[in-house]
Formats: C-alpha cells, sequence, structure tokens
C-alpha cells in the first residue's frame, strides 16, 4: 500500500484546520538540517524565529538580530524544500518604525524564500499588519508576551492576569487579537498569557491561534526546537525537553576526543591505502 505524497502546507490550509477542529503543530527551525527533520515528523508550519538569537547566536534576548540574518536562515530553512509552510519573523528595528517599513522588509523575507511574515504586537501595529496583507503577503501575529517587548515588561513576564486596557492588561489582549484578526492576520500566537484568556481570545476568532504556555485551548502549539529536543540549557515552565539529544551529543564528541587521545580513530576501516 503506497501513500500519496504530502501536499504543502499553506495559510489557507490552516483556516481550514481550523474549521475542522485540527490541532496545528508549529516548530522553530533556522538551517536546513533541522528543518529537513521537522518536516520529516510531519509538521504544519516551520518559524524561522528571531529566537535564533538566543537558541543559535548566544544572545540574552531576541533584540540584537538583524533583517540580514533573519534572511540567510529563511534561506536556509527553504533549502531543505519542506512542505511545511515556512513563517519568517520580523525581527525588532524592521517594523517599528511604520507600515511602509514593515512592508518593506516583509518583501525581502518573501523574497528570501519565507511564505508568510510573522511580527509582534496587536492595536499599534495594526496598521503594519494590514499594509503587509493589502501587498499579498500572509501575515501571522503575535499577542502576550513578545519578546521583543521584554525592556517594556520587564523581563519575559506572563502577561493578561491583571484587568484593564493599558498593554499587557487583559482587556487589552482581547483588544490586540481582534485588531490583529481585522487587520488581516490569517493566524495569530498567543504567548505568555492564562489558559482561560487564551481559550476565550481563541473561541472569539475566525483565525488560528497558536500558544505557547497559553494552555492546551489553542488552535495549535509552537515550541523552540532546542527547547523540544534538550539542547537548550535553560528551563522554562511552559516548554518541555522530549529528548535530550544535548548529552547524546556531549556523550558522542566525548567518545571521539577518548578515541583521538588513544590513538585507535580513524581505524583502519577508515583509512586509505
Amino acid at each position: 500500500m503506497t501513500t500519496s505524497p504530502r501536499k504543502a502546507v499553506t495559510a489557507p490550509h490552516l483556516a481550514e484546520m481550523k474549521n475542522r477542529g485540527e490541532k496545528i503543530a508549529m516548530i522553530t527551525a533556522y538551517d536546513a538540517t533541522f528543518a529537513a527533520i521537522v518536516d520529516a515528523a510531519g509538521v504544519d508550519v516551520i518559524l524561522v524565529g528571531d529566537s535564533v538569537a538566543t537558541t543559535v547566536q548566544g544572545e540574552p534576548n531576541t533584540i540584537p538580530v538583524t533583517m540580514e540574518e533573519m534572511e540567510y536562515h529563511v534561506r536556509l530553512v527553504r533549502r531543505a524544500t519542506p512542505k511545511a509552510l515556512v513563517v519568517g519573523d520580523l525581527p525588532f528595528g524592521s517594523y517599528q518604525v511604520g507600515a511602509s517599513q514593515a512592508v518593506s522588509n516583509s518583501v525581502r523575507l518573501i523574497k528570501a524564500g519565507a511564505q508568510a511574515v510573522k511580527l509582534e504586537g496587536g492595536l499599534t501595529v495594526a496598521d503594519s499588519v494590514r499594509a503587509i496583507a493589502d501587498a499579498d503577503i500572509p501575515v501571522m501575529g503575535h499577542i502576550g508576551l513578545t519578546p521583543q517587548s521584554v525592556h517594556r515588561m520587564g523581563g519575559h513576564k506572563v502577561q493578561g492576569r491583571r484587568e484593564g486596557y493599558e498593554a499587557g492588561g487583559r482587556q487589552r489582549l482581547l483588544e490586540d487579537a481582534h485588531a490583529v484578526e481585522q487587520a488581516g492576520a490569517f493566524a495569530v500566537v498567543l504567548e505568555g498569557i492564562p489558559a482561560h484568556l487564551a481559550a476565550e481570545i481563541t473561541a472569539k476568532l475566525s483565525i488560528p491561534t497558536i500558544g505557547i504556555g497559553a494552555g492546551a485551548q489553542c488552535d495549535g502549539q509552537v515550541l523552540v526546537l532546542h527547547d523540544v529536543l534538550g539542547l537548550s540549557t535553560r528551563e522554562l515552565s511552559f516548554t518541555k525537553k522530549f529528548a535530550d539529544v544535548r548529552s547524546l551529543s556531549t556523550d558522542a564528541c566525548r567518545a571521539y576526543v577518548a578515541e583521538v587521545r588513544e590513538g585507535t580513530w580513524p581505524d583502519d576501516a577508515h583509512s586509505f591505502e
């Protein structure tokens, strides 16, 4: 019995998944090797996230990553020719000036190989979301704990626990979600918010919600690859280590070092006559 080839995932496909009640799986990847691995695992969306700053570049937060670096990593991921939808993150400083800047940099990510872009914010970026969507570029929103707002939030803190319309307030997040949807986003990430609030937002929106630290009632979930594989040394309450690849990698390299020092590597089978 042969199985039919996997179809490429598109932005409209995610809307269909929400309508069917089918959960959406999204994961980050930053190069061709890992993009091929997560695509083979069957993920629906690969996010080329600005989290590359903390997971690959060793930065303390996502602020330093540049447009040029995001273009580079999008190109690497596309070289794996994944069936999953490839979403490129707009980094800090690439859309804060206004809608024109947001569209210009979205075009750059699309030309690099992304099939959609993502940006952080709600009401404050609605005009940019609308402008990107009007340029026929699928755009994903991101509200709640927005890592690029780390200085305003005073750290990576759960949002939406308090009442109010100020940034981080429960009513504000409901307004942010509505604004992003009305502006034309095809989906929205809900990060670091109470599960009951994420469930309320998910029920009110016609577009899919992708949660991270937002409970199980979202239409989908996203995690950072390095957390999934256990490569990261950080431990966050809303992530899960599905494997301990860091320990396996360390053990493999330790075995290699031992064989080199013992003079048993390379052996005759791995040498030329």
